[in-house]
């Protein structure tokens, strides 16, 4: 029954080839669209490099002092003390990677601006990470004890800075003006890591961003290592009590709101939250809604190609009908038949996915950003073509077994 199915499916499709042509854009098109997002949100939740212990990694970006009485609030990213002084003594944190947000300089080769984002860090950061060195290694603790001049550069910096040289190890790379001494090569961080992404990193002590000021806000952010994965919520809970016994240290704000989050609650805290809300319901409701619109509108208009495509084949329903064929069976058998339709053009949105992928990663349009279709996208794409099918063909499969016989006869 299915093969024959299939053979009326194929049939129709080669009769009708400008509607088999708009059915197949949308589905493939929608799919396309919907395997990009995914393999990016897969990118961006899921541990990558240099991040790969992110299963026992908890991030603390952010600061925010409120005035409970006159709203006020002022959000911003916390001190160096303030990350190493209140989390020393903390039973579950095995090692804890601070860093500082980039900041932007300038360097000239041959006339020619570079811009080097520039990130300061502890030598925990480098012990945290699991960056590919290239060349060399990462400053120890005597050359950041020491405020010694050395630089960490990505890939990237190295061919802009230095052209086709082999080894750069030991050379001199100037930015704004100030002379730092290569010691070490690492393969570009993806972009979309705002914790580990730069271009050139120094130790912290040469921050000019008052690293030894003790006030809770500053320019730094931290990681949070858990000696293991079964202890990061502890590691939570450990710090939200230390955070909650934080004084303000400002007279017009009587409220402290730090958090302590894994990577994907980080990143929806820092669009959706605010003080003691995560902003997860808002996320879930905002991204939500707008897949349900995105897939919404394509299978509307599948709906209404299909019911025009199905009318047109009126007398063959009434044909079928009148030689004892029921109901059930032609919702069925048009059902099957949108199943067919949508399967081939999931088939083409995987082969678009994975074009649209290799030109995002071959253009580089994210700095250091790899990505690729896996099991699980593949999973949910096989999913999707499914709900299309079904829901774009169940409505006008019902409208046409309504049809009556001597109407649907005399259509044609």
């Amino acid at each position: 029954m299915l093969k024959n199915y299939f053979k009326i499916a194929i049939a129709v499709l080669k009769r009708r080839k400008f509607f088999t042509f708009i059915s197949l854009f949308g589905i493939s098109f929608t799919l396309t669209i919907l395997m990009v997002l995914t393999a990016f949100m897969d990118n961006v939740i899921n541990p990558t490099y240099p991040d790969m212990k992110r299963d026992r990694s908890l991030y603390i970006n952010r600061v925010e002092l409120r005035n409970s009485k006159k709203g006020w609030v002022n959000i911003s990213s916390p001190s160096y003390y303030f990350l190493t002084h209140y989390t020393t003594g903390m039973k579950t944190l095995e090692k804890l990677a601070v860093s500082s947000t980039t900041t932007s300089s300038n360097a000239y080769v041959a006339n020619k601006k570079i811009t080097i984002e520039i990130k300061y860090t502890n030598v925990a950061f480098w012990e945290v990470t699991d960056f590919d060195f290239i060349e060399g290694k990462p400053y120890d603790k005597a050359q950041i004890d020491g405020s010694q001049k050395v630089a960490v550069i990505t890939e990237r910096t190295k061919a802009d800075y230095f052209g086709d040289e082999a080894n750069v190890v030991g050379k001199i790379i100037e930015a704004d003006n100030v002379k730092y001494r290569v010691i070490g090569v690492v393969k570009d961080p993806p972009i979309t890591s705002n914790s580990y992404y730069a271009d050139m990193f120094l130790p912290y002590t040469l921050s000019k961003s008052g690293y030894k000021d003790t006030g809770n806000m500053g320019d730094f952010n931290a990681v949070l290592l858990a000696k293991s994965p079964a202890e990061v919520d502890k590691m939570k809970r450990e710090w939200d009590e230390i955070a909650a016994k934080i004084p303000t240290n400002d007279k017009e704000m009587d409220k402290l709101y730090s958090n302590a989050d894994t990577y994907f609650m980080d990143k929806v805290r820092g669009l959706y939250g605010g003080g003691p809300e995560s902003g997860f319901r808002k996320f879930l409701l905002m991204f939500g809604g707008a897949i349900f619109l995105f897939m919404l509108l394509p299978t509307i208009n599948l709906v209404n190609i299909n019911i025009t495509r199905i009318m047109e084949r009126s007398s063959e329903i009434g044909v079928r009908k009148a030689f004892g064929a029921s109901s059930k069976t032609l919702v069925y058998q048009f059902i099957i038949e949108n199943v067919i339709l949508t399967v081939i053009g999931g088939i083409l949105g995987v082969v678009f996915s994975a074009i649209a992928l290799q030109v995002i990663n071959a253009s580089d349009f994210l700095a250091g950003l790899h990505l690729t279709l896996n099991f699980t996208i593949l999973f949910y794409g096989f999913l999707t073509c499914l709900a299309f099918g079904i829901i774009s063909g169940v409505y006008p499969a019902w409208r046409m077994s309504k049809l009556a016989i001597v109407k649907a006869l005399k259509a044609q």
